[in-house]
C-alpha cells in the first residue's frame, strides 16, 4: 500500500463521507490527547482505487512503528487516546471480542456497501 509512512502519531483513517464515522471522529478530535491524527481517507492522493476501498472496508490505524490495526481494534486503540478510553477495553477482552469482531464485520460490510453500491454476497 503506498499510504503515507508512519510518523510520531498514530493515524486513524476513517470515512469522511460516512455519517456516522463523522460524528465519531468529530467526538475523538474534541477529546483525544496529542498522539492521535484523524486522516480522512478521501483526503488522500496518494493512493489507487483498491488502496482507497481496502481502507473504506475496515478502519484502519497506522501506529508509529508501522505496525497497522483493523476494525475494533483500531477503534479502542483510537478511543485510549481519550479520557474516556478504558470504557472500550472490554471490547477486547476474549471471552466476547470474537462476537464483538463479527458484528463490526458485519455492520463494515453493510456499511460500505450501503455507502458505495456493491453486493454484500461478496464482501472484501
Amino acid at each position: 500500500m503506498s499510504l503515507p509512512l508512519p510518523t510520531a502519531s498514530a493515524q486513524l483513517f476513517y470515512d469522511g463521507r460516512c455519517p456516522l464515522c463523522a460524528r465519531e471522529m468529530a467526538l475523538l478530535r474534541k477529546h483525544a490527547r496529542a498522539g492521535l491524527t484523524l486522516v480522512d481517507i478521501h483526503s488522500l492522493d496518494c493512493i489507487n482505487d483498491a488502496e482507497r476501498e481496502q481502507l473504506l472496508r475496515d478502519l484502519h490505524l497506522l501506529q508509529p512503528d508501522g505496525r497497522w490495526q483493523l476494525g475494533v481494534e483500531a477503534n479502542v486503540t483510537a478511543w485510549s487516546f481519550t479520557p474516556v478510553g478504558f470504557l472500550w477495553k472490554p471490547l477486547r477482552w476474549k471471552i466476547w471480542s470474537g462476537v464483538v469482531d463479527r458484528v463490526y464485520r458485519r455492520w463494515a460490510d453493510k456499511r460500505y456497501c450501503k455507502n458505495y453500491a456493491c453486493a454484500l454476497d461478496n464482501p472484501h
